[in-house]
């Protein structure tokens, strides 16, 4: 464990996300002194385990389409499950196991068996050569002009800081924490169509209108248990909203269907043929184990009807307080588009975020006691929280995931901005493949998903192109040497909605790590490796040997 004093490091990485730790292993490999500062008290692996989501990925991802040391991780988490868990022989066998069994991914699996994988690929907690990985809070940047020197933090007794000085930082949190702290260019929300060009980038930009976020939660299923308990604050707000867009009371087994806008059916275990919402993001696959040993089945409540888009996590920018540490305000202060504010919520605290927590707490009373069945009856009383799932099991009034689920970043004013035109499949009809980029660092596909947002849209889901990710959307305007590594990249709204899922986020984080690696050992910038033809082509010849995929092969 560090003390209080002053550290020095080549690379400082702030965030324990998918693509902190990414970012981490490449600079690991490079034998650059590296920190990887984590949050204290929260998992490695953002998105994928604190957040509690199975990997949103694409068709091909079996055989191509992300990066040698996201395929490890995959594979590593199947032998996980093979080596330590009372699976079937047929199961253990299976080359392509999803553990959970869950449609959304081929790979569903249990946030914590990630977060061991991930863990042991870091050493952590024990230290892997020239990489530290230490629990520690951010308080203060350390700016010059076009630098950050170094950063402040707080070690995890709240007593003592720590001064971390470094050639290169790298802000790898969910909501790009760093970039107001730096003072520097960033966006926040939708852009205009003067801006951008978008077919669907709105006709005036929108800084406070983001995707909705959600704070996801493990939830298992006894068909002969009774677990409701008391009636959470706010539930009769919630069970009686509904947004202007839906087409029934948002706890309903109808929602909206993303792609056409229509009205769509749902129900829990797809009895009546509708989609099966546990199957959706199930986690644990009972029909993989021998009937004696076979556990309850568990799923991820992701839902639609627990997506929040009343308020934001972070002021839009321009209205960050003088003395911004990337926090939130009094989001009492700011009605959301669907008028309401936090105080029209019966029992809701002063946070959007913690009133997502409450809505999803309502969404399994809701579940419990009023869903109904398709035997005629309502309720499913038998369906629970599983909390040793999410690592929350000692918090009995936090048993969700340890954090809330980031769709929407802020993102860098950057020197290249992907946007919707580069790869959506409607703007390129003659194409397979979305616009190449000279200064590839990777490739990735998904469509353009954006969930309702909290200045009022509906869905925006648009078919794209597999594409590949451009090194000047990693390249500040102006700061030379600080870098994103996470969600916080020059997309715009439109284009975060396919550049925001697990591999590319890992991708761009492992990346960015091997950029700032690769200006230590260089005596050089992010910028002129950007700007200089030679030094570029040098930089991607060394992704290409850490295996990073430059170009799709189809």
């Amino acid at each position: 464990m560090l003390n209080q004093g002053v550290v020095k490091a080549d690379v400082l990485i702030v965030g324990g996300s998918l693509g902190g730790c990414a970012a981490a292993l490449a600079c690991a490999a490079l034998g650059v002194k590296t920190l990887l500062a984590i949050e204290p008290g929260r998992w490695l692996g953002g998105q994928l385990t604190a957040q509690a989501v199975p990997p949103d990925e694409h068709r091909w991802i079996e055989t191509q389409g992300c990066t040698r040391r996201y395929r490890q991780l995959r594979d590593a988490i199947r032998e996980f499950y093979r080596r330590y868990y009372p699976l079937t022989d047929a199961a253990r066998a299976e080359p392509f196991l999803n553990p959970g069994g869950g449609w959304v991914s081929a790979l569903c699996c249990e946030p914590r068996v990630a977060k061991t994988v991930l863990e042991s690929m870091l050493h952590y907690p024990q230290m892997r050569g020239d990489l530290m990985v230490e629990p520690l809070h951010l308080h203060a940047l350390d700016v010059e002009g076009d630098f950050v020197r170094g950063a402040l933090f707080q070690l995890p007794d709240r007593a003592t800081t720590l001064y971390v000085e470094a050639e290169f930082i790298l802000d790898a949190t969910d909501t790009g924490e760093l970039l107001p702290m730096a003072k520097m260019e960033y966006v926040t929300g939708a852009e205009s169509h003067w801006e951008t060009g978008e077919p669907h980038a709105k006709p005036e930009p929108q800084p406070a209108n983001m995707q909705a976020f959600t704070w996801c939660f493990a939830m298992g299923y006894d068909p002969a248990g009774d677990y409701v308990g008391s009636k959470p604050a706010g539930y009769e707000f919630w069970k009686a909203f509904r947004p202007p867009f839906w087409h029934a009371p948002f706890f309903s087994w109808v929602d909206v269907h993303p792609i056409t806008l229509e009205p769509r059916r749902l129900s829990l275990f797809g009895e009546d043929g509708t989609p099966a919402m546990f199957r959706y993001r199930q986690i644990v696959d009972p029909n993989l184990y021998p009937p004696d040993r076979a556990p309850e089945a568990v799923t991820i409540v992701n839902w639609p009807q627990n997506d929040y888009f009343l308020g934001n996590l972070y002021p839009p920018a321009g209205e960050e307080p003088e003395d911004s540490q990337g926090r939130v305000p009094d989001p009492e202060a700011t009605p959301s588009a669907y008028g309401y504010r936090n105080r029209d919520i019966p029992g809701a605290t002063l946070s959007h975020e913690q009133a997502a927590r409450e809505l999803s707490e309502c969404l399994l009373y809701w579940l419990q006691t009023e869903a109904p069945r398709p035997d005629g009856g309502v309720g499913y009383p038998g369906l629970h929280f599983r909390a040793d799932i999410t690592g929350t099991t000692l918090d009995p009034a936090h048993p969700m995931a340890q954090q809330v689920y980031v769709r929407e970043s802020r993102r860098i004013k950057a020197r290249f901005t992907v946007v919707e035109q580069h790869l959506s499949a409607e703007c390129r009809p003659n194409d397979t493949l979305a616009e190449p980029f000279p200064d590839s660092i990777g490739v990735g596909h998904y469509r353009i998903d954006l969930h309702p947002s909290t200045g009022g849209d509906n869905y925006i889901d648009i078919a794209t192109l597999p594409f590949q990710i451009p090194l000047g959307a990693l390249i500040p305007v102006r700061m030379r040497n600080l870098l994103p590594a996470c969600k916080n990249i020059g997309t715009t709204h439109i284009t975060n909605g396919c550049y925001r899922l697990h591999p590319v986020e890992w991708n761009i984080g492992e990346s960015a790590g091997l950029l700032a690696g690769f200006c230590v050992l260089r005596g050089t910038e992010p910028h002129a490796v950007y700007e200089t033809p030679k030094l570029r082509a040098e930089y991607q010849r060394l992704l290409a040997a850490q295996g990073i995929q430059l170009q799709w092969e189809l």
